[in-house]
């Protein structure tokens, strides 16, 4: 063998540079189920059966397209248990010493790939709409990086849904047509369900064995699996989801776990799906009349606009990203977010369909459980080894920004110009979770107020010195204090009270 040819969980393309730079009649590709990987943070069990059996399927297609692959399972006896360690095993095989890999998307294992003593040649991962030398150029100079502004410049790059040099419709971003309340009498899709085939079957058996007593339930399993399952997961939101998607893309419902979204990041995350494709597919059905242009846009911004950003935003901030925390908080994560009981609907709501689904909507994570944290001054290292560990699309390289930059405001503004957080209100006026609550989302002090009404005021108080100034923050603490002296110190006492019964295990 020549060269070995490193390909990843989160690596199932066919277009991968890695692939693309090799030559199948003398590399030898090696893929590998490592416990280091299953193990770093506590994944849930639906992931690592999601990831293991569409390598396991991936690895089947590369040989029939006639690359010689090297795989290794979980169980077998000669598993290094680490990447590293399994391209130095199949190099002492080989006599190879030469390593192609498409650049990973976390700096833990790049960094591990790094300090092996083989010459390994990290490439461009060409997935992507964005390339990490082009969001240098595009921060280079900037005061601050805004995702608003990098989207359209994908839309200009991409040409999707542009007249010409213009927007189609006019405008770049239809957002405020996308906050509405969605009716309990709406019929919601599911996303499509695959009944696991034997190879699933076996991996199911084997993350039973080896993860069951991690967070989440492992069946019923349902995702896809390879890129023909995939395929129709997304031809199946498009058609079914996505003419209303936009509407209710913030809303929430108790009970209603997947409204008209995609769930389909993790199928994108892990390469079953690519964005161009999704994109393509979604543009292609408002040109045809059949999505609001609204709607497709909404979905189009999340994909090249959002995903695309974050990642430029990871590593573009380095490998230290992750260990920041401009705020100060040091609060353990509550055993709730594991699944003990709590008297909070919304929190209860969003943890439970976590647990169970691996998954959870946007707003849910960033408006429920991530502004209960950020609130609470949980810290925001915990917050991110939580999400890293739950949800199925969870890859560092995407899930860090969001946690530590839009929802928990540790990098101190580069994602967010401002903390994403809320009282009760905002989730009140966007689902329907207050009315089955144990607290009164009215109440603003005293055992029944909601928690996220304390804490809201409660956060903004203990951090005034560092947001008083910022432009959109000005109206909450110009509210704040034309309270009455006597509530603040009310609502300040409560909100201690709150969080010492919090600190002590209580049911809250």
């Amino acid at each position: 063998m020549n060269r070995l040819i490193l390909v990843l969980g989160d690596q199932l393309s066919e277009s991968l540079s890695a692939l693309a730079s090799g030559d199948k009649a003398k590399d030898l590709v090696v893929m590998a189920e490592v416990t280091a990987e299953t193990e770093y943070v506590r994944h849930h069990p639906k992931k690592i059966a999601l990831v293991l059996a569409a390598m396991r399927k991936f690895a089947d297609r590369l040989r029939a397209l006639g690359w010689t692959v090297a795989y290794t399972r979980l169980d077998d006896r000669e598993n290094g248990g680490s990447i590293p360690a399994e391209l130095l095993r199949r190099a002492d095989e080989t006599g190879s010493r030469e390593v192609l890999v498409t650049t990973p998307g976390e700096w833990r294992l790049i960094t591990a790939l790094r300090d092996l003593p083989l010459t390994v040649q990290f490439l461009p991962d060409e997935r992507f709409v964005s390339r990490g030398s082009d969001f240098r150029r595009w921060a280079k100079g900037r005061k601050q990086l805004r995702m608003e502004w990098f989207y359209r410049d994908m839309r200009r790059k991409t040409g999707l849904l542009m007249d010409g040099d213009q927007p189609a419709g006019g405008k770049w971003n239809y957002d405020a047509e996308n906050r509405k309340q969605a009716p309990k009498d709406l019929a919601f899709p599911d996303p499509m369900r695959f009944e696991p085939d034997a190879i699933t079957q076996e991996v199911l058996a084997l993350v039973a064995d080896r993860f069951g007593q991690n967070f989440g339930t492992l069946h019923p399993f349902w995702f896809a699996t390879d890129h023909a399952q995939a395929r129709v997961a997304l031809d199946h939101f498009i058609s079914q989801a996505l003419p209303l998607f936009g509407d209710y893309q913030d809303a929430m419902l108790s009970g209603q776990r997947f409204l008209y979204h995609a769930a389909i990041s993790h199928y994108l995350n892990i390469g079953l799906l690519e964005p161009l494709e999704v994109c393509q597919a979604a543009e292609a059905a408002w040109q045809q009349g059949k999505v609001p242009l609204n709607c497709a846009e909404g979905f189009i911004r999340q994909i090249i606009g959002w995903r695309e950003f974050v990642r430029g935003i990871y590593f573009l901030e380095g490998p230290e990203y992750t260990s920041r925390n401009l705020l100060d908080h040091h609060r353990d994560l509550s055993p709730l977010y594991w699944g003990a009981e709590t008297r909070m609907h919304c929190m209860a709501e969003a943890i439970s369909q976590t647990r169970e689904e691996a998954y959870a909507h946007h707003i849910q994570r960033l408006m429920v459980t991530g502004n209960f944290a950020l609130l609470a001054g949980v810290d925001p290292q915990k917050v991110h080894e939580w999400y890293l560990a739950v949800y199925a699309d969870a890859c560092e390289w995407v899930e860090a920004p969001n946690t530590l930059g839009m929802s928990q405001y540790a990098d101190g503004g580069v994602v967010a110009s401002k903390p994403y957080v809320s009282s009760g209100s905002y989730i009140n006026r966007m689902s329907d979770y207050c009315g089955q609550c144990s607290y009164d989302v009215k109440a603003r002090t005293g055992v029944q107020a909601c928690p996220f009404n304390l804490l809201y005021w409660h956060f903004l108080d203990r951090h005034r010195d560092r947001f008083s100034d910022n432009p959109r923050m000005g109206n909450m603490y110009r509210t704040w204090d034309r309270m009455e002296d006597t509530h603040r110190q009310t609502v300040l006492a409560d909100a201690d009270t709150f969080l010492s019964r919090l600190d002590a295990g209580e049911t809250v």
